[in-house]
């Protein structure tokens, strides 16, 4: 009996020494991150209540399945401005080549009154303006 149990135990000890060495074929690896430019904004309504949430949807066009949204640099301006830029992250591994665009959002919640002017990040020196009222 006491040799089994110590067989036992061997035969698990093993089976997860081979299962934790296995190579996940999916698992990539950030190699960069770098801006990529916002080509259409949606805005529902552009108008809503001081308070309450809207998501903000941005699309972007990327060249190869290894790259994505990694994230967004949200610049508070002044008290009514923002300036949003989009990062994407690029990845090592096989890729698959072709554009696909990628759509990510923001939740803005304005916590006072007024005209609010968002500026997103187009390129260059481009940017595509959005206005939203909030009352």
């Amino acid at each position: 009996m006491k040799k089994f149990f110590h067989l036992g135990f061997s035969a698990i000890v093993l089976g997860l020494f081979f299962i934790s060495c296995n190579d996940d074929d999916d698992y990539r690896t950030i190699e960069s991150i770098d801006k990529i430019k916002i080509d259409s904004v949606k805005i529902v309504n552009d108008t809503m209540d001081v308070f309450t949430v809207q998501s903000i949807r941005t699309y972007s066009t990327y060249s190869s399945h290894c790259e994505g949204f990694y994230g967004y640099d949200y610049i508070h301006n002044d008290n009514l401005t923002r300036t949003v830029t989009s990062y994407k992250y690029i990845s090592n591994g096989p890729c698959v080549q072709g554009n696909y665009t990628g759509t990510n959002q923001i939740n803005f919640s304005p916590q006072q009154k007024g005209t609010y002017t968002f500026k997103f990040w187009n390129g260059g020196n481009n940017w595509i303006t959005k206005t939203i009222v909030v009352e």
